[in-house]
């Protein structure tokens, strides 16, 4: 133990030493100058925004509240995600939903064991926690008789946890629903369902929901994981992907059409994440698409956020699908434009429209005020332009509001990357999603990537994009690094528009893709380090960009400086963000040009770490998290020491 405390001591005092050292040999101030007068091009709301693709079971199983996997029975092996015990037997004569016509049929007789159905739930169980409410669903109708069906939440350890039953009668389809209440918290518990007496009963779409749900909503979202993504304030919400809009071959891609109206009654569909990737394969991995475009557009609503769908252009994924067959031809491409047409009604038209009526049906008379759309998914050469420009010509015919966005493909050079910027500039796309997942040199060499697009162009939206340090972890280092590169989002707030970092979740026991934004298991969630950056930017957006200087030019890496600032006409304040990537203190003096000297209140906010390779767990969520002090700033200048490998944001009260 004295042996410990002495190295501890040691080590503590060779830091200060160090950090001291580094004081001496930085000792250069690095002059900023910050023009407040001349206020520069507007920030838009959309700045700052998310992007959900069903990847790492962000939805089903994540996102998505529901706890029962394959309720419907409508896996390509039925009973997937199901243990039947005694007579139980898929079937679909006379079925309760024509769209998923699956069910299964119990019969109890004489069997030692008894008949029914336990759930697993999705990856490695349910996750129940004590004193919660949890509410059970199912369709059923009776044989024979009427029967009674005993509903158990079972641990993992199969100890029963809560028990009720509910009476199924009449021959008849017909919904029941009963509530438990859990006694204690499993994270891989069971739904168990157990035939009481003897007969014969045929049950659908088997549900079980927390009683708690985001915003009280039913068929709703994960609470904590909404919650999430509410704190990050964010301005776009874009969905539903990513890949899985083009799917592997037509047959597969995502088609809204599909995901609305009675959940019940909205066709399951295989996940392109299924088997993408050899060594993350998952065979239970479907889409049950009980999160859909109306859910979509609601939780775009709930959380403050302008809705961005991304629809299918006719294309099958490029990158797994080489067969032209699977890609539709141009001249037969209107059911997929009409699709377009359609979703827009969907989103804006008066409860008298064909769709409009189809959303008020569903609860929502008020149109959800859509005004983007993209078309494609990163898509790239030839193919896709011709197959952009009638959806250009059809949607702005009829809709001239909406924004269109197109893609510059799956790359952030190079030469599909310089075809499709072309193509998109003769178009006259509104937007074009730009992507990259690069390492973190990458992104402080591209912080100036914006200052000399062409500014007669369509504007950016950066639609994926993460830091992939040597790990592919969520550590300090890539967040980092994006901290210095949005700095050039920010500074280039005329070109772009928008950016979501990419993927949004990934639950810890069943991912394919990573980093990701939030990581979560059946109980709990943790932010990542990126995730505290999308937030300070979220919540410190600004309305109007300010020029900033160093020797005449943008502080865009001199010696690991990435700044940019921002005036905030609604607050009243000036908002600086700066980041140091290097392992020196550096001393830096914002001169703020035009502002009278006065004294002057802020607010210093730092996420900093000694350990680039530092990430926040489930078990240890706050390892590297923002922290933030008042301060004060006299006179016309803020002068800052900045720590070593850190991300600063300033405010300032006008």
């Amino acid at each position: 133990m004295k042996h410990n405390l002495k190295k501890t001591c040691l080590t503590a005092s060779l830091a200060f030493s160090t950090l001291l050292g580094f004081q001496q040999v930085n000792a250069q101030e690095y002059n900023v100058q910050v023009d407040t007068k001349k206020v520069g091009s507007p920030i838009q709301k959309t700045m700052y925004g998310i992007f959900f693709e069903d990847i790492n079971f962000g939805a089903d199983g994540g996102l998505y509240a529901e706890l029962v996997k394959n309720r419907s029975f409508e896996f390509d092996h039925n009973l997937v995600g199901w243990l039947p015990f005694g007579n139980v037997k898929v079937m679909n004569t006379n079925p309760c939903f024509d769209k998923n016509p699956n069910y299964v049929q119990i019969s109890y007789d004489k069997e030692l064991t008894g008949s029914g159905l336990e759930n697993e739930g999705f990856a490695k169980g349910m996750g129940i926690k004590a004193d919660e409410t949890y509410k059970f669903s199912v369709y059923a109708r009776c044989v024979e008789a009427p029967v009674k069906l005993r509903v158990q939440l079972v641990n993992s350890h199969s100890d029963i946890m809560a028990s009720t039953e509910v009476e199924f009668s009449g021959k008849e389809w017909k919904k029941y629903s009963v509530e438990l209440k859990s006694r204690s918290t499993d994270a891989h518990s069971k739904l168990r369902l157990t035939l009481v007496n003897k007969g014969v009963v045929d049950l659908d779409h088997i549900s079980l929901f927390p009683s708690k749900t985001f915003k009280g909503r039913e068929n709703g979202m994960r609470e904590d994981l909404a919650q999430a993504l509410a704190d990050l304030h964010p301005g776009i919400f874009r969905f539903p992907g990513g890949c899985i809009v083009e799917g592997t071959n037509l047959a597969t891609r995502y088609q809204w059409k599909n995901t609305i109206g009675a959940v019940e009654n909205r066709p399951t569909n295989i996940n392109r994440w299924n088997y993408t990737f050899g060594d993350k394969k998952y065979f239970d991995y479907y889409q049950s698409y009980g999160l859909g475009f109306y859910e979509y557009f609601q939780l775009s609503e709930d959380i403050g956020a302008e809705p961005l769908p991304v629809l299918s252009c006719g294309l099958s994924c490029q990158f797994e699908n080489h067969d032209p067959n699977e890609n539709c031809a141009v001249d037969k491409l209107q059911p997929f434009i009409q699709d377009a047409l359609d979703l827009i009604e969907f989103a804006n038209g008066p409860s008298t429209s064909k769709w409009g009526k189809v959303r008020t049906d569903m609860g929502h008379p008020a149109p959800f005020n859509l005004k983007f759309i993209a078309i494609g998914n990163e898509q790239w050469g030839p193919l896709y332009p011709e197959r952009l420009e009638p959806f250009l010509k059809a949607i702005r015919a009829k809709y001239p509001n909406i924004n269109v966005i197109g893609t510059a493909g799956p790359s952030p050079d190079g030469k599909d990357f310089d075809f499709g910027w072309k193509e998109m500039k003769r178009l006259k796309a509104d937007l074009v999603d730009e992507h990259y997942y690069k390492d973190p040199q990458w992104f402080l060499d591209n912080a100036k990537r914006y200052d000399n697009y062409d500014r007669k162009a369509p504007k950016v939206f950066a639609g994926e994009y993460a830091c992939h340090p040597k790990n592919k972890k969520n550590d300090f280092e890539g967040a980092l690094c994006e901290s210095a590169f949005m700095t050039g989002f920010e500074r280039n707030a005329d070109v772009v528009k928008m950016c979501t970092y990419a993927p949004l979740f990934a639950h810890v026991d069943a991912w394919q893709w990573r980093p990701d934004l939030i990581w979560f298991d059946n109980l709990k969630s943790v932010k990542s380090v990126n995730y505290y950056v999308q937030q300070l930017y979220g919540m410190n957006v600004g309305t109007n960009v300010l020029t900033t200087t160093y020797n005449n030019g943008p502080l865009a890496g001199q010696d690991g400086l990435y700044a940019s600032t921002a005036l905030d006409k609604n607050k009243m304040e000036i908002i600086v963000k700066i980041a140091n990537t290097s392992k020196e203190v550096r001393k830096v003096k914002f001169t703020l040009n035009g502002l009278k000297a006065a004294e002057r209140k802020g607010t210093h906010t730092i996420l900093t770490s000694d350990n680039i390779d530092a990430e926040n767990t489930l078990d240890k969520p706050n390892t590297v998290v923002p922290a933030t002090k008042e301060i004060s700033v006299s006179g016309n200048a803020l002068q800052v020491e900045l720590a070593p490998q850190s991300f600063n944001l300033y405010t300032i009260k006008l």
